[in-house]
């Protein structure tokens, strides 16, 4: 049977432990969009997308997806697959593409990432020429950065700072100096990270 090109699907918002009244929005799907969601939480794990599109059901975003059940065959899913970007660790960092900074923390138990946008902490205070974002961006290019794959989910390649505990000290105090509004009061999760994954999206080629 051909796969289909078009795949009716429902989706509302996620509410975790609660019978959801939130409205059940309908859209179609075309099966590379199918496929884009669904890599964003698996990666290109063969068995577990063809899993989550045999179970006609995936968590994406706080909004839950449903669909009718897709069989797909290996021999189907590899060239559908081979459309979309693989890992490529010879890809050397540049800071100047890189737009998010995602924190990771080392508390137990483990708290959920803080994601830092090159917008929110590109903006100087008052009479600062440097903003946090410069700051962080200092740090990732002084290393010892490596590579961590690529994100589907971020459309784009991740290079991994592991904080040693001065660094975190001297992050914190820059966050506290430079960052402004709210995100000044989120970065005070810099106290417990481990470690500062940065975002470089693919160019469009």
């Amino acid at each position: 049977m051909a796969l289909p090109e078009s795949i009716p699907v429902r989706y509302t918002e996620e509410e975790a432990g609660y019978v959801s009244f939130r409205p059940v929005v309908r859209q179609n799907f075309r099966l590379h969009e199918l496929l884009d969601m669904v890599l964003s939480v698996t990666g290109k794990d063969p068995a577990r997308i063809r899993q989550i599109l045999r179970s006609g059901t995936v968590v994406f975003h706080f909004y839950r997806y449903w669909w009718t059940a897709l069989e797909i065959t290996d021999e189907e899913l590899q060239p559908l697959l081979a459309r979309f970007p693989d890992p490529d660790p010879s890809r050397e960092f540049r800071a100047g593409e890189c737009t998010m900074a995602v924190v990771e923390s080392a508390a137990s138990p483990p708290r959920p990432s803080l994601e830092i946008t090159r917008q929110a902490a590109s903006q100087a205070g008052w009479f600062r020429r440097r903003s946090f974002w410069d700051e962080l961006l200092a740090r990732a290019s002084a290393g010892p950065l490596a590579y961590h794959g690529y994100s589907y989910g971020h459309r784009g390649d991740l290079y991994r700072l592991e904080l040693a505990p001065e660094t975190r000290a001297s992050l914190a105090a820059a966050a506290a100096a430079l960052a402004k509004g709210n995100l000044r009061h989120d970065l005070q999760t810099l106290n417990h990270a481990a470690r500062i994954l940065f975002v470089c999206p693919r160019d469009a080629s």
